[in-house]
């Protein structure tokens, strides 16, 4: 009887193996099925539409106001003709500027000095509505890379 179970172990340990390969090769598809929205190589991180304080029109309150995009990827990105743009149609684009690799880039509405982390719109009034706004990123092709709204718009 002994060789009986030892031959229905050899059957079940053979069966536990067969179904664990069977698993650990399905996963990768399971998971690729799941990944089907790709992560945006740039993408929005970060708004800060209410300029903490009082909101003044100074170029100190203006640039409080900002938008962060971050180069998700190990390799630097090209912005030239990328856009950024709020739900009333107001657009800030980007001229020959590279986002190193894994780096965020500070988009300030007010005027100053572009550095490697800061870009300045060099506008005179605040363009992100405080209660409710989107902002849209677009590639130099004019497709949306990314979006991030805040509140409930109501026109």
């Amino acid at each position: 009887m002994s060789s009986v179970s030892s031959s229905v172990r050899r059957i079940a340990a053979t069966a536990l193996a067969a179904g664990a390969v069977v698993g650990a090769a399905a996963l990768p598809a399971a998971a690729q099925d799941h990944g089907h929205r790709q992560h945006p190589r740039v993408e929005i991180s970060r708004v800060q539409a209410d300029s903490p304080g009082r909101e003044d029109r100074s170029n100190r309150s203006l640039n409080a106001e900002w938008v962060e995009i971050t180069n998700t990827t190990r390799d630097a990105v090209n912005l030239r003709g990328w856009t950024l743009r709020d739900g009333d149609g107001n657009r800030y684009r980007f001229d020959n500027v590279r986002i190193s690799g894994r780096a965020t880039l500070r988009i300030h509405t007010g005027t100053g000095h572009n550095t490697r982390s800061d870009l300045f719109q060099n506008r005179r009034d605040y363009i992100w509505d405080n209660r409710a706004d989107t902002a849209t990123l677009r590639d130099d092709r004019g497709r949306t890379v990314d979006t991030e709204s805040w509140g409930r718009r109501h026109h």
